[in-house]
């Protein structure tokens, strides 16, 4: 016995140390949340700036307005307040006052001054208000699908504001008060205030006023095309800052379609990131980028810069007819050199380099320039792409690749490669951020990451100076600026619905760049299914142009022979 009463003492103080040493930290805020209440205080969301400081998502100032139950003294007035001043069912109001199922109640979030003005002078007892924030987007549609939204409560919920929530959303403070054990303050209450801490600004890459150029130019090739979507992306290629990006049609971020699903779903997707499609001739860059720097290493497989290419239309591969977009007839195609089948765009000749270099050698140069692959751009959901896997490529896959069939990319995959192929050979991370922005000023800056270097500086060049001579003499004739270097390459491609070619429907496009000796300026311009005219040379070529002259004009760059 004496053992048996000596072990439950043993577990007693055993129990008193674990209760005042282990427990007593929580029980203590257990006693002091009984006799205290708090209201928070919604701490200000970090602004979202663009890369010159112009604001492009804020914040004004809203109100939240919460209720205590137990501290209410006439339900059924306070229910026909509330209902009537914040547009609520009575009904549900007033259950969850008498039902006594919660001790704090969200009676409403986002409610303007004037209501609360309207709430205070009726000073009902158990109803409290407390700051809270509404997003306030400065220019509307405007990189809608780029910036994102916010949820009620103020979190991240897509684009941007959910990539860097956690830098954005700050720390919310409160209002403490001492109350009865009922939840009713009492006569000498103590009001503690601890301070909200507000979220980071984020400075974006994003150039508001190319942006705006960008939006005017790709709304008006929506228009006079009667596309179904238009899109495009505007990358500096030195460092990958997305300076553009643009995806209509668009939605009005200050009054996002909430309550229908199906509309806030389509039209708030980046497809530049999030979607694929077939790119076409835009692709025969890389097919170029391939040979040439393959040229310049010595591999007897690559063709000369010289080179007379064969002017035959059709070709068969595997059994697969392949052939030109043209049926030759004009003899423009006929004993073309590279730079001719750039101008060109012809086919066949893309389809001899990818062959003669060989699937090994070939897909190398497409891993190194992205495909297949995440860029890793600074955005949620972006898409692979789509690469047949070398293991299983034939040669009349390997074919229609070296021309941009068979192979889907996203914009923002494009854009990145020929930037690489056309910068002197360096392939950087995309990226939106441009540094963050302290509450005490500081700034911490984004530095550009090198990722690989697909192709040397001299087949870079030699590329970039062909594809101004697209721009100069070929099919990309309506990009070309008087006095300005612009290279670039146009493409259309067919579309495929259940694996089978779409009757009449293209996706027209055009890549461009300038200067063309050092591009400062890139451009990708995508339009889905244009009606009518539908060649990238006659619909996106143009688009190009116009938003090329407008960067002119806003950072007044001069023409080559004045520097």
């Amino acid at each position: 016995m004496g053992l048996a009463i000596a072990f439950i003492f043993c577990l007693i103080f055993a129990r008193l140390i674990y209760v005042q040493l282990v427990w007593g930290s929580e029980l203590k805020l257990r006693a002091a949340d009984q006799w205290n209440r708090e209201i928070p205080v919604i701490a200000s969301r970090g602004l979202i700036t663009d890369t010159n400081g112009e604001v492009l998502a804020g914040n004004k100032t809203t109100y939240s307005i919460f209720l205590r139950p137990n501290a209410v003294k006439d339900s059924r007035y306070t229910a026909t307040v509330l209902s009537e001043l914040f547009s609520l069912d009575y009904n549900s109001v007033i259950e969850k006052i008498e039902g006594g199922k919660v001790s704090e109640i969200t009676v409403a979030r986002q409610v303007d001054r004037e209501s609360v003005e309207k709430l205070v002078g009726y000073d009902l007892p158990g109803v409290y208000y407390a700051r809270d924030n509404t997003r306030q987007y400065t220019y509307n549609d405007v990189l809608c699908q780029v910036l994102g939204f916010t949820a009620n409560d103020g979190s991240g919920l897509s684009g941007v504001e959910k990539y860097y929530d956690n830098i954005l959303s700050g720390t919310d403070g409160e209002i403490s008060y001492t109350t009865d054990i009922v939840g009713i303050e009492t006569e000498n209450s103590v009001v503690v205030y601890h301070e909200a801490q507000a979220g980071n600004e984020i400075r974006l890459t994003i150039d508001i006023d190319i942006q705006l150029a960008a939006e005017e130019a790709m709304r008006s090739v929506y228009a006079s095309s009667n596309a179904k979507s238009v899109s495009c992306l505007v990358l500096n290629p030195q460092n990958f800052d997305i300076l553009a990006m643009v995806n209509y049609p668009s939605y009005d971020l200050n009054n996002v379609p909430r309550d229908d699903k199906d509309t806030l779903n389509t039209q708030s997707r980046n497809s530049v990131v999030c979607d694929i499609y077939e790119p076409g001739s835009t692709f025969k860059i890389m097919t170029a980028a391939a040979n040439i720097e393959e040229y310049l290493k010595g591999n007897k497989s690559a063709f000369s810069p010289t080179y007379k290419f064969n002017g035959s239309r059709t070709r068969s591969v595997d059994g697969t007819k392949i052939k030109c977009w043209s049926d030759h007839s004009n003899g423009k195609h006929s004993n073309q050199t590279l730079a001719d089948a750039l101008n060109n765009s012809c086919n066949p000749c893309f389809t001899d380099i990818a062959l003669s270099l060989g699937k090994d050698t070939f897909y190398n140069y497409l891993g190194s320039f992205g495909f297949g692959n995440v860029t890793g751009v600074d955005f949620n959901g972006e898409a692979l792409g789509m690469l047949v896997p070398q293991s299983l490529v034939r040669d009349c896959d390997l074919a229609r690749i070296g021309f941009g069939q068979t192979v889907a990319v996203t914009g923002l995959q494009l854009a990145c490669a020929t930037a690489a192929a056309v910068n002197g050979g360096n392939y950087y991370t995309p990226h939106l951020l441009k540094s963050v922005v302290l509450p005490n000023g500081k700034t911490e800056n984004f530095e550009p990451i090198l990722k690989s270097k697909p192709i040397s500086a001299q087949a870079s060049s030699v590329l970039a100076e062909m594809l101004e001579g697209v721009v100069k003499e070929g099919s990309g004739k309506k990009a070309y600026i008087e006095g300005y270097k612009v290279g670039g390459k146009t493409g259309t491609a067919q579309k495929y619905e259940d694996g089978k070619i779409a009757s009449g429907k293209y996706i027209s496009s055009f890549i461009g760049f300038f200067p063309a000796d050092k591009p400062q300026y890139l451009a990708l311009i995508i339009v889905d299914e244009p009606q009518g005219t539908y060649y990238g040379s006659a619909v996106a070529a143009p688009v190009a142009k116009e938003i090329f002259e407008d960067i002119i004009s806003i950072k007044n760059i001069r023409p080559y022979e004045q520097e």
